[in-house]
């Protein structure tokens, strides 16, 4: 989205001036309102210079003239920003403010020298710059250099109070740009700004860093609070908007579907519903990536699209270990019908995989998406005290969307009493318990559904295998008790169990 939404030159409130950066406009509801003086704070490194001038190139691409007055940053330093994206500074008005040991003939800018203790002769030189240019776009950087001028608060207020009324007249837009070394505290800039953009940076003790963004004020504007997660690219800031599952719904089919399994449909009450969620607990290596990847295989062959979401291993092991198991993907791959995203923790934060989410179900237009591990997304993102939450949003949403959602969470252990690192299985509609078992001197997998909320579901305990021919599922296990309980307790035996050797006549595939 470039450009203005209206003429800038209107006084309608409800007018919009876009920002440049989408994600941004999209928190903002459709931009900033013109004409008027904003506050762009945050800490050194936060993006604050990346996002001024985005906002000053999307002005000058709609023909608006536009005027940078740096005090703490030379010219060439904004063109390295610049050019670190690929973007060009030329029809924008760059000048620094230095003080006159750094004046040199050779700048090709205008360059301006203030004088090293009075305040008024800066804001003079500031509205000079705006006389002469005559900008519609302006950002002033940084307000800490004013500040240190000022030497007392209430100076600086109305110095600031004084361009805020000289640049209002004009009819410029203006962001002014604070990096908070001055007085980090200082909120006198809050009451005065017409709205206040504030960028973090947070560092973690592994991994990346987190970038994040709030409006704190924006008189006039509906907007989306709270925090959004952003990142700097190649290219400008990407603003991820905080997931609002309200926002989002379309109408979707609620027939089940199968999952290829006959057997494993029974045990479901008739198949996976759109619009819900399936949790596939247990321990490691008892199946469920394998039985997660079986019901995507049955929505693939039915000419849908999905998304593979995969923290726990890598993309190459997966491919492998379901093409051995007569479950190949590479082809559904090559054919765009799947699209698998292979995760590295601690270089993801959620709104970024919440975004993610959302361009494979809403441009993509997938019907399954399988989130690999649960355990994992909560270990790539330690930072975060509200995943739960966000993961229930989340899964809001593409019960919304009419997605199947298949999760994976393990869980601590072979038998016995089996913990896992988070409890969501309140949040899920449907979830499937598999367990070991051992029998004849060999360990089994059981698969079992303890709750489901679209249908009457089996209450039986079934057999699973896992070999080169796929998943079989067998009958339901009369001759065993406490199989759940992790001391599974041998009654009789009748021929219910999958046969040791040759196992064609009582499995489904």
């Amino acid at each position: 989205m470039m450009g203005i939404m209206h003429d800038i030159r209107s006084s309608d409130p409800q007018q919009r001036l876009v920002t440049g950066t989408w994600g941004l406009d999209q928190v903002l509801r459709g931009g900033i309102t013109p004409h008027r003086l904003y506050l762009v704070e945050g800490t050194p490194g936060s993006g604050k210079t990346t996002l001024a001038l985005k906002f000053l190139m999307v002005g000058r691409d709609a023909g608006e003239p536009a005027l940078y007055i740096t005090l703490s940053e030379t010219v060439n330093e904004l063109k390295a920003v610049a050019q670190s994206h690929d973007w060009t500074l030329s029809g924008i008005d760059l000048f620094e403010m230095v003080p006159e040991d750094e004046f040199s003939t050779d700048h090709e800018q205008s360059l301006l020298h203030p004088s090293e203790v009075e305040l008024g002769e800066t804001v003079r030189g500031i509205i000079e710059l705006v006389e002469k240019t005559n900008p519609t776009r302006v950002v002033l950087d940084s307000l800490s250099e004013l500040r240190l001028l000022a030497q007392n608060a209430l100076r600086y207020r109305r110095q600031i109070l004084a361009l805020k009324h000289f640049f209002a007249r004009r009819k410029c837009t203006v962001l002014m740009l604070d990096d908070r070394t001055a007085e980090p505290g200082d909120l006198q800039l809050h009451s005065i700004a017409h709205g206040v953009i504030s960028l973090e940076q947070l560092a973690n003790n592994y991994g990346s860093e987190r970038r994040r963004l709030r409006v704190v004020k924006m008189r006039g504007l509906k907007y989306h609070g709270g925090y959004h997660d952003f990142t700097i690219e190649r290219g400008g800031l990407c603003v991820y908007p905080r997931l609002i599952a309200a926002h989002h719904h379309r109408d979707y089919s609620i027939e089940p579907v199968t999952t290829g399994l006959p057997q494993l449909d029974a045990l479901l009450g008739d198949g996976l519903v759109p619009g819900t969620n399936a949790l596939l607990a247990g321990p490691a290596g008892v199946g469920k990536t394998t039985t997660a990847v079986r019901c995507m295989i049955a929505a693939l062959k039915r000419g849908q699209k999905a998304a593979y979401f995969l923290f726990d291993e890598r993309l190459s092991t997966l491919l492998i270990r379901s093409r051995a198991l007569d479950m190949d993907l590479q082809p559904y791959v090559d054919s765009g019908q799947l699209e698998i995203r292979q995760i590295d923790p601690a270089e993801l934060s959620p709104g970024e995989f919440a975004s993610a989410v959302r361009i494979a179900v809403e441009k993509d237009d997938v019907s399954v998406v399988v989130i690999d591990s649960l355990n994992a997304y909560l270990h790539a993102m330690p930072s975060d005290d509200f995943l739960v939450l966000q993961m229930h949003e989340l899964l809001s949403y593409l019960a919304q969307q009419g997605v199947v959602s298949l999760m994976i969470l393990g869980q601590h252990g072979v038998t016995g009493d089996l913990r896992s690192d988070i409890d969501i299985s309140y949040l899920a509609d449907t979830v499937l318990l598999l367990r070991f078992f051992e029998a004849h001197g060999e360990v089994r997998k059981s698969i079992s559904v303890i709750k489901t909320r679209t249908s009457d579901h089996e209450h039986s305990i079934r057999e699973l295998r896992i070999d080169k021919n796929g998943i079989s599922i067998g009958e339901p296990i009369r001759s065993f008790s406490g199989i759940l309980s992790g001391s599974p307790v041998y009654n009789r035996t009748n021929g219910e169990l999958l046969p040791l050797d040759d196992h064609a006549g009582a499995v489904e595939r």
